[in-house]
Order: structure tokens, then sequence, then C-alpha cells
């Protein structure tokens, strides 16, 4: 493939490219080029926010080039300060490896398993040792570090920044460095991180590799990036039919960007449809993509069912409870939702029925009836169905 047309297709849906007369230049000396991601495994679970920029490295790996995705076990010890404006907690080495389990696992609904490389960064960084860390060190300066707008914005405020988090762009340059990119990958917040190992290759005598932004995917909050810290977001694990519920809850506005960003259809050709007829068929698609044309075709009937024609789901959780219980405390101690807080505020905002019953009571109390049984509601998407017991 000409060397613009391969520019044209790499170049499309990024946010900037860094340098792209270096790109064209290692394009046209080599065949394949080694392109680099890193993702730390601090949580268990890949949300399509994160497939913006596996979707652009599977272009990558349709070209022809070398994808090295690397896990970042030993970089997760530490934690990523991008876009952080606290420390972030320090996870167990037993934690990082079952996340780093599961992110195999789900990268590969995206790219191709036998053209990628996967390593983990503990295999190098954990060699260079003291002295090694020192060296390292002398090559960035506290008043670079400071010029990144986290650390500076911490900074002034007085709040805590740690020796270590100063060592993690140092760290994920160093990857460049030691696998000797081509090319970088990332979101527009890993900017600073990415622009690090271009200076620690020229350092090291080699040829700086090419940096590419992607765009950050809002959330389901339209507002915020997608992220399960902001409980916004739409995990590629997630079950066909709550996939399909989540993305068919996204402001209208930012249905364009979903398009874009995580399909391959041409939002032109969906302008003339309704905005829930266009959301519709974005819901399809990607939960097509991440399990299958037929269990897409039934999340979106029970959708329907449940939110068009007020019914309710085939299934749905059971959990048996004592013969009066309140709601809140009920929900709560079951693990359904995240805090009291939370059911609090979603019963002041009318999102829990009882029966279909719109419940606006934070003190309510479930207590069996005639029925043996009660369906609660809380949220647009979660039921649970509750049963009586006096031995709970």
């Amino acid at each position: 493939m000409e060397i613009n047309e391969q520019l044209s297709i790499i170049k499309h849906g990024t946010v900037e490219v860094i340098s792209e007369d270096e790109l064209k230049t290692r394009i046209g000396k080599k065949t394949r080029l080694r392109i680099k991601f890193g993702a730390d495994p601090t949580a268990p679970d890949i949300h399509l926010g994160h497939t913006v920029v596996f979707r652009k490295l599977k272009q990558f790996q349709e070209l022809g080039h070398e994808i090295i995705f690397i896990i970042g076990n030993f970089t997760a010890k530490i934690g990523d300060p991008s876009g952080r404006l606290q420390t972030r907690p320090r996870l167990s080495a037993e934690e990082i490896a079952n996340n780093a389990e599961t992110y195999q696992e789900q990268v590969f609904k995206i790219l191709d398993r036998e053209k990628t490389t996967v390593v983990f960064n503990s295999q190098w960084l954990e060699a260079i040792g003291t002295s090694g860390l020192m060296e390292l060190s002398s090559h960035y300066t506290v008043a670079r570090m400071l010029e990144r707008d986290d650390f500076t914005k911490r900074y002034k405020e007085g709040k805590e920044i740690t020796i270590l988090e100063f060592l993690y762009p140092l760290l994920q340059g160093y990857d460049s460095v030691h696998l000797q990119a081509d090319v970088e990958i990332g979101g527009t917040d890993q900017k600073f991180n990415l622009l690090v190992g271009r200076d620690l290759q020229r350092d090291y005598g080699q040829a700086p590799q090419a940096v590419i932004t992607m765009p950050l995917l809002e959330g389901t909050d339209g507002i915020k990036k997608m992220s399960k810290s902001y409980r916004n977001y739409i995990g590629v694990k997630e079950p066909a039919k709550d996939m399909f519920g989540k993305i068919m809850s996204i402001p209208d506005a930012i249905m364009p960007r979903y398009f874009e960003l995580l399909t391959d259809i041409d939002i032109k050709s969906i302008s003339c449809l309704h905005p829930k007829k266009a959301k519709q068929l974005l819901a399809r698609e990607i939960v097509a993509f991440y399990h299958s044309r037929d269990e897409a075709i039934i999340a979106e009937e029970g959708f329907e069912r449940v939110f068009s024609q007020k019914g309710l789901p085939d299934e749905m959780q059971e959990i048996c409870v004592p013969d009066s219980v309140k709601l809140v405390d009920m929900l709560a101690e079951k693990g359904l939702v995240s805090s009291k807080s939370h059911i609090r505020r979603l019963i002041s905002q009318g999102g829990v029925r009882v029966n279909n019953e719109r419940v606006m009571d934070v003190e309510f109390v479930v207590m069996p009836e005639v029925n043996e049984c009660m369906v609660v509601q809380y949220g647009k998407r979660n039921f649970v169905r509750l049963k009586f017991s006096s031995d709970v």
C-alpha cells in the first residue's frame, strides 16, 4: 500500500500525530513497524473507552505492522498518575496478576492473537536494579515533571505527589527504549508519558518513536471520560442485555462519537434515522461485535419488552429476605448498590419501583402482602425479585 494511503488510514480518528513527517519516514524505511501500546492491569475489566485505541491497533495489524501489547504488571504497582488529582491506591501483586489474566482474554476480542506480541514490563523493569533506576532518573528533572498539568495542579493546591509517581512516566518511557518502539499509541491523557518515551529514546541513542494520541470516549453520562471510577463505563465482558441497555441510555448528543470511535458505520448513513432507531442500531452493532448477532437481537427484544412495553425481563436475580426489611438496607447489604447513600439518592429522584409502584420514601419497608414474591426495580435496568422467608 502507498505510504500516503497508509497515513490516511492511520490518521483517521486520531487527535494528534507527533510527528507526521517522522512517521512517514519510518513507513518508507521499514515494511513492518513496531507499534507499542501498554495497559496497566489496575482493574479486572476493559471497557469500551479502552477499545478506541485497540481499534486503531487493529488497523495497524491489517496494514501489516507488529503490535506489541505491554501488560504493565510492574508499573501497575505504582499507578499511572495521568489525570489524577490524588495518589492512586496501591494494588497487591495478586490483584495485578488476576487482572492481567483477564486483560489478555478481553483484548483479543479486537486484536488478532496470532499477530500480537504480549509482554510484561516486569521482565525488564525488575532487572534494571537500583543503579539502573538511578541512571534512568538522571534523564529528567523535577521541573520537567511539573510541566504536566495534573502534577502542576496538585502542587499548586498543596496535594500530595509522591516521588514514586514521578518515576511512572520514566518507567513507561523506558519500555519504549527497551522495545525500540517505532510508534506508541495512547489516549490524549497519556500524551506526557508518550513524549517522555521519545525523549528517553533520544538520550539512549535511538530514533524517537512517533506518538499517536486518540480521543477519550465519554461515558454513559455523556460528560466525563468513560471510567470505572466514575461508574459510567460499559465493560466488554458485560452480559449482552446490560451492554445493550447501557448504550441505549447514553445522551443523543454523543451518539456520533460512539458511531465514529466504536463502529465502522459511516455516521452520514444514519443521519436520516430517528435518534432512538439510530441508538438501537448502535447498540446492536456493538453488542453483536462483543457477543453475537443472535444475542444482540435477544437483548434488543428484551429491552423493548421492558422499557417500551413496560414488561419485566425474562430473567432476574432472586434473593431471600426477612419478612420485613428496610429497602435501603436490603439493597446495600446484598451488594446490589454501591452504598446506602446511592440508593437514597435514587429513591429521592424517583428511580425505584416496588411491584411497578414508585417509591419516594427512603424509610420504605418491604414486606409480604398477598404475594410471596415482590419485584424491585432500581435505576433503569436493574431488577431483583424478593422472596420472603422467616428463616433468613
